[in-house]
């Protein structure tokens, strides 16, 4: 089996099969030793557990998952890695790689078709920074059987993800998120950890999905277009900015917030959930 933390193996590989990175793929692979095991261990995996990994570079991560797992089927986006990937994960029996975008994947039938005989399925993954969030919003709003997403993502955007809503740190996405999920920070991964090294930290975050969201709303869309809108003008009011954004008279949104005993002047950062869930129904109440 290879070691694919070591720097020298890893060299060894990409030029037996003249790999160079990619900056538009976001390509950074782990060599710290400790970073993958834990990550694995971490996202609690076990014997009957079917693993979604997305994005398996030259399968550090795999190797792991595939040790812990009863299967683990990895959507890889670069074909150049499909080769790299049946010679460093050919020692693993219960591994399926698919060169797919997880983002045009039809994850149902994927999970119909590769996991069928698990008792659960979680998703792990080292995301590239430049489409964490999509990525992570996709799963959640599918509404698929995942147990939990354990995400390695850019230390800033787990910070924003795992904020407490009603804090500065929070943002439309951090809503979303504890809407379908509880979200917990595990553990920081310096910049050296990779090959190349990135400019910033990482952080490996955990996110366990409810078997249902804890409110009830009316309308899911009309929450997270308000939601969206609440927060896309941080400077502003929640009042002015679901106003301009959503194009609902002053008067209408102010008598709403009243409604929920809030002011004028409170601002979307210091609204938490159950006050935007309210905010959300009486605005679609009266709208």
């Amino acid at each position: 089996m290879y070691c694919l933390t070591d720097i020298n193996t890893i060299k060894r590989i990409l030029g037996k099969n003249g790999f160079s990175f990619s900056k538009s793929l976001g390509q950074n692979f782990i060599i710290n030793p400790e970073v993958c095991p834990m990550i694995a261990e971490m996202s609690g995996i076990g014997k009957e557990t079917g693993v979604l990994e997305i994005g398996a570079g030259i399968g550090v991560l795999t190797q792991e998952l595939a040790k812990r797992s009863k299967k683990t089927v990895s959507l890889e986006l670069d074909p150049r890695l499909i080769p790299i990937l049946e010679d460093t994960l050919s020692d693993f029996d219960n591994i399926e790689v698919i060169n797919a975008d997880v983002m045009k994947t039809d994850l149902k039938k994927l999970i119909e078709q590769s996991f069928s005989d698990c008792g659960e399925i979680c998703v792990c993954a080292n995301l590239p920074y430049y489409i964490t969030s999509p990525i992570i919003m996709l799963l959640l709003e599918s509404r698929l059987p995942f147990k939990s997403i354990t995400v390695m993502v850019q230390k800033e955007a787990g910070e924003r993800l795992c904020a407490a809503v009603g804090t500065r740190e929070a943002g439309a996405v951090t809503v979303a998120v504890d809407y379908y999920a509880g979200a917990e920070k595990l553990f920081g991964v310096s910049r050296e950890s990779f090959m190349p090294s990135p400019k910033v930290d990482s952080m490996v975050i955990k996110l366990d999905v409810r078997e249902k969201p804890q409110y009830s709303l009316t309308d899911e869309k009309f929450f997270f277009k308000m939601v969206k809108a609440a927060f896309s003008q941080r400077r502003k009011t929640a009042l002015n900015s679901i106003s301009s954004v959503m194009g609902i008279e002053k008067q209408k949104v102010a008598s709403a917030l009243q409604s929920c005993g809030l002011g004028e002047s409170v601002r979307a950062e210091k609204l938490t959930m159950e006050q935007l869930t309210s905010l959300a129904e009486e605005l679609y109440k009266n709208r």
